[in-house]
């Protein structure tokens, strides 16, 4: 895995740890790490943002203890603010929180930044209005598309969110990096590379598949041009 993703300007790969096999975490990381992905996306749900709850600090801690890899803490939570230290404690490498729960978004990322963790990103919701994150582009480290409407993992692709990838791409600083999480596979990576994106966020495309490595390989085939 990648120590840390911010390093590279190459497409980069997160497996999402929601559609892994919670009974065996610590294997289930170590198969897709020797598999090939770059880092690990964590989705953080409170059953009152978004329709489920996943989990909280203590899996993401023992995440933390399961690997080296950078963790992305992807917090789809109403309080985001409030509940951040916690994942921060818990080894977090980067905070991710939603425009949608907080009034002034520059200001979240700062409050964020202050706790000490390395990296803070913010995401939109497929329904958001791009505008909403242009206030606190100058104050994180990079922006996260959803691509589905959040939830549940094995959701169909929203392509129709593309062009706002390409709007925001155009107004990001060099050392700051473009996600996407939401129905990314090997039919849809290459349509979400070309809108800009540097990460890609994959949970059931990686997760479900019997032969792990083999579908990572083939999404980075798809990435490279290849059909």
């Amino acid at each position: 895995m990648t120590p840390n993703p911010f390093k590279s300007t190459e497409p980069q790969i997160a497996a999402s740890i929601l559609s892994a096999d919670f009974s065996k975490l610590a294997c289930e990381i170590d198969e897709v790490d020797r598999g090939g992905v770059d880092f690990l996306h964590l989705d953080v749900m409170d059953g009152h943002f978004v329709p489920n709850i996943s989990f909280g600090p203590a899996v993401t801690a023992a995440t933390r203890r399961a690997t080296k890899a950078f963790l992305d803490v992807h917090l789809m939570i109403t309080e985001p603010i409030r509940y951040a230290p916690a994942f921060v404690k818990a080894g977090a490498d980067a905070i991710t929180f939603h425009v949608e729960v907080v009034q002034d978004p520059a200001a979240a990322a700062r409050e964020i930044r202050k706790l000490g963790v390395k990296h803070v990103g913010i995401t939109l919701n497929p329904a958001t209005a791009v505008e909403r994150l242009f206030p606190a582009l100058d104050e994180v480290d990079h922006v996260l598309i959803m691509s589905v409407v959040p939830g549940f993992s094995g959701q169909k692709f929203m392509r129709e969110v593309l062009p706002k990838a390409q709007v925001i791409k155009k107004r990001l600083r060099p050392n700051q990096r473009l996600e996407i999480d939401g129905g990314i596979n090997a039919q849809t990576i290459a349509q979400a590379a070309a809108a800009g994106i540097d990460w890609f966020v994959v949970a059931s495309a990686i997760f479900d598949q019997k032969d792990r490595p083999a579908a990572i390989a083939e999404l980075r085939r798809r990435l490279s041009g290849g059909k």
